[in-house]
């Protein structure tokens, strides 16, 4: 009974913030989207930026990808309300919270936006913790080695062997589409 309530109110807390977040990257809140530069921010030469006015600047240029990333938060978050799907709404925001915690670390000079992340963060993994038996059987699932471990040796070779072909294949492929469509400046 204390770790449903322990893990409800974790659900609904991250929940309720990564709605905030994510629907205020969705509607413009947040970044600085090329429309909505702050002149000192748009006079400033990229040598002489801040950390964070670079970031911000960066991170609001592409309305794709904000929509992206705040679906992406609003659909975790939701997924966090049901029981069947929390552990799928979990694996959505992880990685995203990661980013959020190293871009905070690398480019924010304070620290209040790391303390909520980190706060987000931590309730995500006592989420997972209170279903780890859920989460090792998935874990387990996931690694299983597979029924063709006990195939000959030749068989086993000639897999190996086709997958190195699909593989030159592939690298053939995308190197390719990387001179048709440009090397880009990097």
């Amino acid at each position: 009974m204390q770790q449903r309530i322990i893990e409800t109110a974790a659900r609904w807390y991250v929940f309720i913030f990564l709605n905030v977040y994510g629907l205020g990257k969705i509607f413009g809140g947040q970044f600085y989207t090329p429309d909505r530069i702050p002149p000192e921010v748009a006079s400033t030469p990229l040598g002489s930026a801040e950390a964070f006015d670079l970031a911000w600047t960066f991170m609001g240029y592409s309305f794709t990808y904000i929509l992206f990333i705040g679906l992406a938060e609003v659909v975790g978050a939701w997924l966090l309300l049901w029981e069947r799907t929390k552990l799928l709404g979990v694996l959505i925001l992880l990685p995203i919270m990661a980013n959020i915690l190293v871009f905070d670390v690398v480019f924010l000079d304070k620290y209040g936006a790391l303390a909520s992340a980190t706060i987000y963060t931590a309730l995500l993994f006592v989420i997972l913790y209170i279903n780890r038996e859920n989460v090792w059987r998935a874990f387990q699932a996931l690694t299983t080695a597979s029924p063709d471990l006990g195939k000959p040796l030749a068989q086993k070779a000639k897999v190996v062997g086709l997958a190195l072909a699909a593989m030159a294949v592939l690298f053939a492929f995308d190197q390719l589409l990387v001179n048709i469509f440009g090397h880009g400046k990097g």
